[in-house]
């Protein structure tokens, strides 16, 4: 965690206090002032004031002030811990204001880590801690949007533009196939569950973003494996705002308001281009066109707008220091009917007892979500819905324009297999949930005062969620008959994680032999409790659909240590183990050892570097670990599990039809997968730390990986078994260089770069090798049942892209049906399809920049991806000729179908796979600070900071579909995201 300056400077206002200089002789006169920081303009207590070439010297009050008796000839010397020392001749003056800015080349920054903390400067694996100074400007959609781009190796890409939409986080790639690749989530010391909250698409959208002091992101295993079963995909630690010891009463108010537009839509056939198109396939087909010219995409969306209000409350009452804040947020959503409302609060105090030797750090959190989701269908449905047709044919709901099937008796019937009316989908269905949860977290450091080098510390947390939903179609939808459609579903669901977490730490200081200590060992236990419920039905049939109750829990029961020991302050070693228990595996596969260690050398503290006034940091690490992974998906996957089928798969017994309970395949002897992980690392500093960065390269290997593998026909319903079989492997490297190139009074400039590149390739799948085996289909696709693109197959990166190599013409047109015979087998089949490209990018690239001239600043950040490749299956879908004119009802098409002029769909052509490279600019701000504004009549500080800000604001990209950033490379539904331009005020007083 990287110390804030407050608090360092409060921290040690009492010691400062104590230890200030006495004005020890007679002056010729008094002179006075205040002293403030040059960042948030209050002012700084215990700064020392002391006349240049004496003792005579003072320290600041509590709002800065001071008072001192110096000669004119004299000068001051203002020096403060952590700021930048300032010498003031006094000449005539007799009132100064004075300024410090932060002198962050002599402050020692502390990083968190896994249950305890180290300088930054000490760390020994890949570790990237980020504060609030540090975070994406303005963010306001989630907290991961913070950091989004800021770290190298770390990749977050949004579900979609939706309002409180989840984000898919890799750290270093994925070291899975079928368990979560998704990292660990760590929240002022409590792991989090990583299953998902229905009816909440983000669970980190109940934490309030202005809480948030630091994002500490542990990337090799030798930082994650003190996690051990659940750090194979890297670990985040997110430490949340306390007030500070001594620190007088602050309080910080935000607002920000925003409007979020539509950059682009999806290119369809206008009105003429549409009904030309429709003439020439059937010329009776325009007697069912209408008159209409409707652009349903532009039915579905619309402006949105959303607030945000923060306020936050610190300080200390009678040594208790205290943090108090509420959030609030409204934010509507581009697709009409979409919403997220949400009400945050958080208290926390930090008191120390018994001359500091015990340290209280407890705290509470609460959350109330409302959410409304709209129905993401209409997206596909207002591509395709006929342009010629209005949205209502009448007035009440009824009314919306439907397709019907006429038989040759002149008969009508709904056609089921026509796409739904897009703004009555929206219309007409409710669908909304409401998430309470409360997390409540107590720890307790005691340092032993018989035995001061040792500190007992005991961690208490309770993570609680209560969510439930309803969706409600309207019964006069044209839909609401429909067999297999629910018109109404309610659920619940309730979790409760628990965690007990006791270690202990001894520090001491070997003088004698140059080397210092800290071993940490301990014990944990963590419980999660999830219950669930749901009933739905079909009230125009009067269809119950209504499924079983669902509770399950699980356990994980853990010892870990750590040891970390110095030498000369300049080479250093770290030692690991943890050892899990979890009831997810059966006897003899419940328990798991995972060791690491880790070497750092401090190369410019050795004498042939020492004198290299240039060098400020030359540090090498070396590290290895061992981490698991045992979010599988199943509670209790070594158990036989028999399942109930749907309503829709009966078994017919004479007349009579039935619900099958079959059982499921299962592996007893299923366990954790491992992940091996070596890094080499180098970090490095010029220039008092003004130009500062570091390299990485690692290595990971994953073993007993999860994989569906065939068993024999008849020995289960299913021919598909989750098991151990599989090996993974990751390799890549990452470089992160941040400068400084000006910093004055007036002007400062700051420039942040990181670029990271992966790779990574599946070894093996299958108990025995089988050459005719070429991989697992995966990467669904729309336009057919079963139909997929990608494959998992060994020596390929996961979901690489498994198509055909499309034959073109002269004029470069692509060819329908005709493909390139790869195999020279004279046939064209399956056979031919080849591995290609797979969606992730070979660099990701994080850039910002951030300027402040007097009171102006301004900040940008973005990303580029090199190398990701996307298919485009919303083209492949619906530009094929067959689906203009089928079944009965007539539907459009897209753009593309001028180019390719296909009558059937050709889903595996590799015509449809793109470079989708790009650059986006994520955030563009610029700010205004007014300071002290009613200090001449309060001698109080206000400071009040006006910004705008765009986000999303710029996407440069060859791709022509409405996004090139897709987690999986499949386009074909996603929520559009959309240009936001948002205003905000901040008042600290």
């Amino acid at each position: 965690m990287k110390l804030n300056i407050s608090m360092f400077r409060k921290l040690l206002l009492l010691l400062v206090m104590v230890c200030s200089f006495t004005i020890t002789q007679a002056q010729e006169k008094v002179v006075s002032g205040t002293v403030t920081d040059a960042n948030d303009g209050m002012g700084i207590p215990g700064v020392s004031v002391v006349v240049k070439g004496t003792t005579t010297g003072t320290s600041t009050d509590l709002d800065g002030h001071f008072s001192i008796s110096a000669e004119a000839s004299s000068t001051l010397v203002f020096s403060f811990i952590g700021y930048k020392s300032q010498e003031i001749p006094v000449g005539d003056q007799t009132n100064f204001n004075i300024v410090l800015s932060t002198n962050t080349e002599n402050l020692s920054e502390v990083v968190v880590i896994g249950y305890g903390q180290v300088k930054k400067e000490d760390a020994t694996g890949s570790v990237v801690a980020l504060s609030e100074d540090n975070f994406n400007k303005a963010a306001s959609a989630s907290p991961q949007d913070l950091i989004v781009g800021k770290i190298a190796g770390v990749s977050i890409v949004s579900a979609g533009g939706e309002p409180g939409a989840n984000s898919t986080i890799r750290i270093r790639g994925g070291s899975s196939l079928n368990a979560t690749n998704n990292p660990l989530f760590v929240i002022d010391g409590m792991p989090i569950d990583n299953q998902d909250t229905q009816g909440l698409g983000n669970p980190l959208s109940t934490i309030n973003q202005d809480d948030i002091e630091t994002f500490t992101v542990l990337k090799d295993a030798s930082a994650t494996a003190i996690y051990g079963s659940r750090a194979s995909n890297g670990v985040i630690l997110i430490t949340t705002k306390k007030g500070k010891k001594g620190e007088v009463l602050k309080v910080n108010y935000g607002a920000k308001f925003s409007m979020s537009q539509v950059k682009d839509y999806v290119d369809v056939l206008n009105v003429e281009d549409y009904t030309s198109m429709q003439a020439s396939l059937d010329e009776n087909s325009l007697t069912r066109l209408g008159s209409a010219n409707t652009n349903w995409q532009k039915e579905i969306f619309k402006d949105a707008f959303g607030q945000e209000h923060n306020l936050g409350i610190s300080g200390d009452i009678k040594g208790i220091p205290f943090r108090v804040s509420g959030n609030y947020t409204n934010q509507d959503g581009i697709l009409k009917t979409s919403n997220i409302e949400k009400t945050i609060g958080s208290f926390r105090v930090t008191p120390k007892f018994f001359d500091d030797h015990l340290a209280i750090n407890t705290g509470i959190k609460v959350a109330s979500v409302n959410n409304r989701f709209a129905d993401k269908g209409a997206i596909n449905s207002a591509i395709r819905f006929d342009p010629t047709q209005p949205i209502k044919k009448g007035t009440d709901n009824a009314g919306y324009f439907a397709w019907y099937t006429t038989d040759d008796s002149g008969n009508s019937t709904l056609n089921t297999l026509a796409p739904n009316n897009p703004v009555a989908m929206l219309d007409l269905k409710r669908d909304e949930s409401t998430v309470a949860r409360y997390t409540a977290d107590f720890q307790a450091d005691y340092k032993l005062h018989f035995f001061p080098e040792v500190k007992v510390s005991l961690k208490l947390g309770y993570d609680y969620s209560k969510s439930n939903g309803t969706v409600k179609l309207n019964n006069d939808a044209a839909w609401a008959s429909f067999e297999r459609n629910e018109t109404y579903k309610k659920y619940d669901q309730e979790k409760k994680n628990k965690l007990i977490s006791m270690y202990a730490t001894y520090t001491k200081d070997l003088a004698s032999i140059n080397s210092t200590l800290d071993a940490m060992a301990g014990y944990e236990w963590q419980h999660f409790w999830r219950n669930e419920t749901s009933e739905a039905k079909n009230e125009v049939l009067n269809k119950d659909m209504t499924s079983l109750p669902f509770k399950t829990q699980n356990y994980l029961v853990s010892f870990f240590g750590r040891v970390n020991y110095s030498f000369l302050n300049r080479y250093m070693l770290t030692f690991t183990l943890r050892q899990d228990g979890s009831s997810r595996f059966a006897k003899g596969n419940q328990t798991g050892l995972f060791p690491s260690a880790a070497f750092a050398w401090k190369m410019n503290e050795e004498s042939f570097l020492k004198n290299i006034q240039e060098l400020s940091t030359l540090k090498l690490r070396l590290g290895y670990g061992v981490t698991g992974q045992q979010e599988i998906g199943q509670d209790f996957p070594y158990l036989p599990v028999f399942q109930g089928a749907d309503n829709f798969a009966q078994q017919g017994f004479g007349s009579a039809y039935y619900l099958p309970i079959r059982p499921n395949a299962y592996d007893e002897n299923i366990k954790w997968e491992e992940t091996t992980t070596y890094n080499v690392g180098l970090d490095f500093g010029f220039f008092n730390n003004r130009l500062s960065g570091s390299l990485d390269y690692y290595q990971r290997k994953t073993t007993d990986l999860l994989n569906e593998i065939n068993i024999p026909m008849g020995s289960n319903f299913s021919n598909r078994l989750m098991t151990n079989v599989g090996t993974l492997e990751n390799k890549g490297f990452e470089i992160s260089i941040n400068a400084l190139p000006v910093s004055t009074d007036d002007f400062t400039w700051e420039l942040g770069l990181n670029l990271a590149h992966n790779e990574n390739k599946i070894t093996k799948l299958n108990k025995y090798n089988d050459p005719n085996f070429k991989g697992i289909d995966v990467g669904n696709i729309d336009g057919a049942t079963g139909n997929t693109i990608q494959k998992n197959a060994v020596g390929y990166a996961t979901r690489t892209f498994y198509m055909m190599k499309q034959v073109y013409d002269e004029n470069g047109k692509p060819i329908e049906g005709l493909y390139e015979d790869r195999n020279n087998d004279g046939v064209i089949n399956d056979d031919d399809s080849y591995f290609g490209k797979n969606p992730d990018a070979d660099v990701l690239i994080g850039f910002s920049t951030s300027l402040r001239y007097k009171n102006f600043d301004f900040g940008l950040n973005g990303r580029v991806s090199i190398g990701n490749y996307v298919y485009d299956n919303i083209s492949s879908n619906n530009a094929r000729l067959v689906n203009a004119n089928p079944n009965g009802y007539l539907a459009n098409l897209t753009s593309d179908i001028k180019n390719t002029g296909f009558a059937q769909g050709q889903f595996k052509s590799d015509y449809y796979l793109h470079n989708a490279s790009f650059m986006k600019i994520d955030n563009i701000t610029l700010g205004y600070n007014f300071n002290d504004l009613i200090k001449k009549y309060t001698n109080k500080n206000l400071n009040l900071r006006m910004y705008c800000s765009v986000q999303n604001a710029i996407v440069l990209t060859k791709y022509d579909g409405l996004d090139p950033e897709i987690f999986d490379g499949i386009d074909k539904d996603m929520y559009p995201r959309p240009r936001t331009i948002l205003f905000g005020i901040s008042a600290k007083f």
